[in-house]
């Protein structure tokens, strides 16, 4: 009976719906792929793009719920992990199989992870520090947790996109450099894991009260959960943790391959529109992270701030610390060109990025003018996108 009213909690009536809408609208396209891969007119296309759009959406808040569910009975960092690996890992098995599919796609890694740097570092934390500023005006996050995850990505993106047109061929790295970031951007990415949710879990966590006066929020599970090891809860809830995860993870997988499929949909669309096709990598990342902004901005405006670097700084990590050594992978055992240089004007806005990121998170207070100048960095990214 208690496993019967376990499943009723998490497999609600509104989960069912999400997972049959997700699963079957991916279906839908599967079988119309030849009709869609055909000249649409110009209305129907824009019409099955609203559709999936509107699929992916209903599908994402599911995931935001499943992932706030955990997130109070696991506790930080873990609760945000679990939507975190889910979304990138999904990610990287994407770009991995276009890398193996027909065609060359020598920079599709590179693109990538550019866009989903810009679009986390800038529009997801300038939206939820907007939100959170306005609500909140004590917003103090946890300055050693957000120090570690920039000090990652400083050296992580420096390796992906700098250093390659600095050492390597033609923006690629040479096979013997290619085994060497492999294993280092490894070794890192891993002992970072192990630090976080191991010895310096707490610096994950939101301050301690006496460091920020306000709650923010923050429920008493919440806070019983960081103070609960994590063997603990999983042996008291891990049939709870176990279903609510494989809930998450049926309801990603068709956003993800919603989006992927909608791709070919969008650069014709795009095309007629007269719009860059650069644009269309930028809306497909966008849709991918929808589920993770969400539960980003919802965060901020409970004001879980060192939640919001946890999703935000902690995605950026996963994706550039699981995307490059993948694709690096790849090359190597296929033969395939992996071209990482990045130009120098996504450089300068990545650095600026990282600078501001640290200026944000290092204040006093966090407040909504913060996120109005993450905001602006990334119109000025969608500024070079059409130029």
């Amino acid at each position: 009976m208690r496993t019967t009213a376990l499943v009723r909690t998490v497999l609600t009536p509104a989960a069912v719906v999400r997972l049959l809408l997700g699963w079957g609208a991916f279906g839908a396209l599967s079988l119309a792929a030849p009709t869609l891969s055909g000249n649409l007119p110009t209305p129907a296309l824009f019409a099955v793009l609203a559709g999936i759009i509107a699929v992916i959406v209903v599908c994402a808040f599911g995931v935001v719920t499943q992932a706030e569910h955990l997130a109070h009975r696991l506790g930080d960092p873990y609760g945000t992990l679990v939507l975190t690996l889910s979304i990138v890992l999904i990610e990287v098995i994407l770009i991995s199989a276009v890398m193996l599919g027909p065609g060359e796609h020598a920079t599709i890694a590179r693109d990538s992870v550019m866009a989903v740097s810009m679009i986390i570092l800038n529009l997801v934390v300038g939206l939820a520090l907007l939100v959170g500023g306005m609500r909140h005006s004590d917003l103090r996050p946890n300055h050693t947790g957000v120090s570690a995850y920039v000090s990652v990505l400083v050296v992580l993106t420096t390796v992906a996109f700098a250093l390659p047109g600095l050492i390597g061929t033609g923006g690629s790295y040479s096979t013997g450099q290619a085994f060497a970031v492999i294993a280092l951007t490894v070794l890192l990415y891993v002992f970072f894991l192990y630090r976080q949710t191991g010895a310096q879990r707490g610096d994950f966590q939101e301050p301690a009260p006496q460091e920020a006066p306000e709650t923010h929020g923050s429920s008493p599970v919440v806070e019983a959960a960081a103070r609960t090891p994590i063997t603990t809860i999983l042996s008291r809830h891990r049939t709870e943790v176990v279903a609510r995860t494989a809930v998450l993870v049926a309801t990603v997988i068709p956003i993800v391959l919603l989006s992927h499929d909608m791709a070919a949909l969008l650069d014709d669309g795009l095309d007629r529109l007269g719009a860059p096709i650069a644009l269309s990598g930028i809306i497909i990342a966008m849709i991918v992270f929808l589920p993770e902004t969400i539960t980003t901005v919802r965060a901020a405006h409970t004001g879980e701030i060192q939640r919001v670097s946890n999703l935000c700084h902690g995605a950026l990590v996963s994706t550039v610390g699981l995307t490059i050594p993948s694709v690096l992978t790849i090359g190597l055992i296929t033969d395939r060109t992996v071209t990482l240089a990045e130009n120098p004007t996504n450089l300068v806005l990545l650095g600026i990025s990282l600078l501001l990121t640290v200026s944000t998170f290092t204040a006093q207070r966090v407040t909504a003018l913060h996120g109005a100048a993450h905001l602006l960095v990334f119109v000025l990214y969608g500024i070079t996108v059409f130029s």
